[in-house]
């Protein structure tokens, strides 16, 4: 998932997209532990999403707070 790919998602379909993600690295640790993983680089693209989605959850409150107080 790319930057221009987050800043088209609306504020559900990112907290949906959060969760997702979450579970899904939830699974690669579980998969690390019981068995061997073969893509061991999905750890850091999932992180790198998480983050890009958490970045831009954070970007939209803050333009909300400032349209609120202008």
């Amino acid at each position: 998932m790319n930057a221009k790919e987050v800043h088209r998602l609306n504020d559900e379909e990112i907290t949906v997209e959060l969760r997702r993600m979450h579970r899904k690295i939830f699974d690669l640790r579980t998969q690390a532990v019981t068995e061997k993983i073969e893509d061991v680089s999905q750890f850091n693209k999932i992180r790198k999403d998480i983050a890009r989605l958490n970045t831009e959850r954070s970007v939209r409150r803050i333009k909300t707070t400032q349209e609120v107080s202008a």
